[in-house]
């Protein structure tokens, strides 16, 4: 390694310390809530309207330790909703939204997994970064292209360490694209730290936004969210099995493709 490259990796290096830091302050995570919040807030609930289910489930829940599993439509759209919702519950409000009050005293104490080069993709998304961002680095892609890599364990205990503290939000296909397969990692979070594990299913949001769920696709959309019961999970199973019994929790396995719409409608095209 040259001398610039290793001056340049020593910037880099500051600058994740530095947005580590900030994202464990509480202020700073309530501004970037209160900003993004008022900013999506119309997208969800005026220009289109959103359904919610299941919100019941969540006020049980333990402060730490909580793992949602959930499919996967936008990059940013799906988990600004999620935390929109947390905001609201923990207002007291049931499946719905209301006005967006909860953004005064939003709730924070909530992380989500996103990939490293979505969320270094624009200024929008570097400032969603302190929100919560746990990114990571994909084993199966980057750049755009396919690629064949081992995990990182330093992104394996950045989520282990958000769980012993916080609830974390993960989309296990790691893809936009409805019924793509699961990725072990998901499991092997599920074995390594037995929590509770939340499944959601969303839907709509691919017919709202566009891909990155920052400008909208159509406008007066149903959007739906629907928290389910915590999943009765055997902690001594394969990886392979957890992952199944996600993939069926989250209606993402080859059982759900067939009944699908999506499915019907590239049956249709083809």
């Amino acid at each position: 390694m040259t001398t610039g490259e290793l001056h340049v990796t020593k910037i880099n290096n500051r600058h994740m310390n530095l947005v580590e830091k900030l994202k464990r302050i509480k202020l700073t995570r309530s501004f970037v809530y209160a900003i993004v919040g008022a900013a999506s807030y119309p997208g969800l609930a005026l220009i289109n309207s959103i359904r919610i289910e299941g919100t019941e489930h969540l006020k049980t829940l333990p402060k730490k330790n909580v793992l949602f599993v959930s499919n996967h439509q936008t990059y940013f759209a799906d988990v600004i909703t999620f935390l929109h919702i947390f905001c609201a519950v923990k207002w007291r409000k049931q499946n719905r939204l209301g006005i967006p009050y909860y953004l005064i005293n939003p709730f924070t104490n909530v992380y989500f997994v996103a990939a490293e080069e979505t969320m270094n993709g624009s200024f929008i998304s570097r400032l969603f970064k302190l929100a919560g961002a746990l990114t990571i680095k994909r084993t199966w892609r980057a750049d755009g292209q396919e690629v064949q890599r081992s995990r990182e364990e330093s992104d394996t205990q950045k989520i282990d360490e958000a769980l012993n503290n916080s609830w974390v939000i993960t989309f296990p296909q790691g893809t936009t694209k409805p019924f793509a397969p699961g990725r072990k990692g998901t499991a092997h979070i599920i074995k390594n730290n037995h929590p509770i594990v939340v499944p959601v299913v969303i839907n709509g949001f691919w017919r709202a936004f566009s891909k990155t769920g920052l400008s909208f696709k159509k406008r007066g959309a149903s959007l739906s969210v629907r928290f389910k019961e915590p999943m009765v999970i055997d902690y001594t199973k394969p990886v392979e099995e957890i992952l199944e019994e996600v993939m069926n929790a989250i209606e993402q396995s080859k059982e759900f493709m067939h009944k699908s719409k999506h499915h019907l409608m590239n049956m249709l095209d083809k």
